[in-house]
Formats: structure tokens, C-alpha cells, sequence
């Protein structure tokens, strides 16, 4: 997901989720969705993610039925399709390595950082004025989402 998020900021100057995003010692996270997979069998919330995502095992969750996409553009399911397409047959250790050899990538032991769109967005040669415009754009985009839920 870390992947797909990162192409369309790179792509499109804005991400598909507006999760938020984390390196960890094992790679790079979108922290909310990292919560509703160690919420586990005996979810707090009500969640849509628990009517289609398996409980964790070993870390690992599947989809249990098909999810509707509605709310993905054409080019946003493309885009997720792509990504798996390139990555889907790499090993945990073969996508870790992928994950640390991205430019924004920070070893920091067995601790944890946030990582904004401003670092994927410099560490991937966007000057600083763009990303400046661009993390205000996406700033009025995620509250304008939140409001109106559109």
C-alpha cells in the first residue's frame, strides 16, 4: 500500500488514502491502516476494513470477499493493480529491501519516524517550493474530504 501511496504522490501530487505514514524497523507502514490490522479478531470499532479483511495471522491479513471500489477513480485502481502487478510476487525480505533502497528511506534502528509528504516529495527531486504548494493543496483536500466526506 506504502508503494501505491507513494506513486500517486509522486505522480498525481496527492496520495489515494491520506493515511498517514511511518518507516519501522521492517519497512514502511500507513499507520492507520497498521491499527485496524492489530485491532485483530476482536475489533474496537465498527470499521468497514473488519467486513473484508481476514483477521491477522502471522502478521498477515487477506481479503475475505471482493471490497467495492467505488470510491477509487479509474486511474487510482489502475494505479493499485500496477503496483501489485510489479511487487505482488516479492518475498517480505525482497519488498523490505525494496522499501529501504527508496530514496526517503531512514534506518533508525528498532525505533520508529513518521514520514511526511514533504520527505518522499524532496528525497524524490520535487524543488521546495513545489512541495511546499503541494503539501498545502493536500492539506485543503484531506479537511475538505473530512467536512464533506466526498
Amino acid at each position: 500500500m506504502y508503494l501505491a501511496e507513494r506513486q500517486a504522490l509522486i505522480k498525481w501530487r496527492r496520495p489515494i488514502t491520506y493515511d498517514s505514514y511511518c518507516f519501522l524497523k521492517h519497512g514502511t507502514i500507513l499507520c492507520s491502516t497498521l491499527d485496524l490490522i492489530n485491532e485483530g479478531e476482536q475489533p474496537v470499532s465498527n470499521h468497514i476494513w473488519f467486513r473484508y479483511v481476514s483477521p491477522p495471522d502471522n502478521h498477515e491479513v487477506a481479503l475475505q470477499q471482493e471490497c467495492p471500489t467505488d470510491d477509487l477513480s479509474e486511474a487510482e485502481e489502475y494505479l493499485a493493480q500496477e503496483i501489485f502487478n510489479h511487487y505482488g510476487q516479492f518475498d517480505d525480505g525482497q519488498l523490505l529491501g525494496i522499501l529501504r533502497s527508496l530514496p526517503e528511506w531512514k534506518n533508525l534502528g528498532d525505533s520508529s519516524i513518521p514520514i511526511t509528504y514533504r520527505d518522499i516529495l524532496i528525497a524524490t527531486g520535487i524543488p521546495e517550493e513545489e512541495t511546499s504548494s503541494i503539501e498545502e493543496e493536500i492539506s485543503n483536500l484531506a479537511l475538505a474530504t473530512y467536512i464533506f466526506g466526498c
